[in-house]
């Protein structure tokens, strides 16, 4: 039986700044509404989310033999997280300012699931970041990690939303289990609902991918003539307006510090843009994602809505 001091002892070694452990069980209700979600096709072009929704919501069945599933959380929130001086454009959400998430993550989880190996060594293990299907976000509720707030992101208590989730599913149980986290704090608290310029938020705390800006910026096939509010990759609208994200801390990990300053790239900037600048300044951020051309679209987009 694994020792959850242990457990989060390697967490927080591995630079997590909040670490929750849940026991590995299936949740049905969540399963129901992420199906009608879909079926009302509110996922947009993410084909990939029609695919493994048992799984998702299974981690038994994502990893066979999963007891026991360590959540972990990461805050990326830096200065330009809480908005752009006004007019300013093009805008790129914070999180994609610094290195590609997915590959620090499973690092941290990699490093976290080889100390815990070394503990107990018939463990098995896997380490999985939002590229695998799994309802992270219920199982950051269920770990005690924070609640999900009206723009349907986590809300923790200590660190806002600005952080990334990272979960190991372990094969053995643990001595002790996290409470989940209470009754949503939101009280009657709208502002992510009424900042989103495109209403993207729907009442249910789910998002419509279709309108969301994030998505329209980011994933392929996404895209439309429809005004991007300054935004060239992501938005940060729905969260840089949250009361819950105005005292929270910067983010300590080197890791998430940004690798650039979006206000040294203006409109022009961009439109006059090589691959090997594109490259040397984005080439390990979530922007080589998108790609230069795609980008210079959305710079060409935004500066036509300037010029309206």
């Amino acid at each position: 039986m694994l020792s959850a001091e242990r457990v989060k002892e390697a967490m927080y070694k591995a630079g997590f700044d909040q670490v929750g452990i849940v026991a590995a069980h299936p949740f049905p209700q969540e399963e129901r509404r992420f199906r009608q979600w879909v079926s009302a096709g509110r996922h947009a072009s993410l084909g990939y989310l029609e695919r493994n929704i048992e799984k998702r919501f299974n981690p038994s069945l994502l990893v066979e033999g999963s007891q026991t599933v360590v959540v972990g959380a990461v805050s990326y929130k830096n200065r330009h997280s809480l908005g752009y001086p006004p007019h300013f454009a093009p805008k790129i959400a914070s999180y994609a300012l610094n290195q590609d998430y997915h590959l620090t993550l499973k690092a941290m989880l990699h490093e976290a699931l080889m100390a815990l190996k070394g503990d107990y060594p018939t463990l098995i293990g896997r380490a999985v970041t939002d590229s695998a299907p799994l309802a992270e976000k219920r199982l950051a509720v269920e770990a005690g990690i924070g609640w999900v707030g009206r723009q349907s992101l986590i809300i923790s208590p200590t660190l806002g939303s600005f952080f990334h989730l990272g979960e190991l599913l372990l094969s053995a149980p643990c001595d002790h289990y996290d409470t989940p986290f209470g009754e949503s704090r939101c009280g009657s608290c709208r502002a992510c609902i009424e900042a989103c310029p495109v209403g993207a938020i729907g009442e249910d705390r789910m998002i419509d991918a279709r309108r969301c800006i994030a998505c329209r910026t980011i994933e392929r096939g996404e895209g439309s003539d429809e005004d991007l509010h300054g935004w060239i990759f992501g938005c940060d609208g729905c969260q840089s307006c949250c009361p819950h994200n105005r005292h929270t801390p910067l983010a300590s990990h080197p890791a998430f510090q940004p690798l650039i300053d979006p206000l040294a790239f203006d409109l022009t900037r961009w439109s006059q843009m090589k691959e090997g600048e594109f490259f040397d300044h984005f080439g390990s951020t979530p922007l080589s994602r998108a790609g230069l051309e795609r980008l210079k679209r959305s710079a060409r987009q935004i500066n036509h809505e300037h010029e309206e």
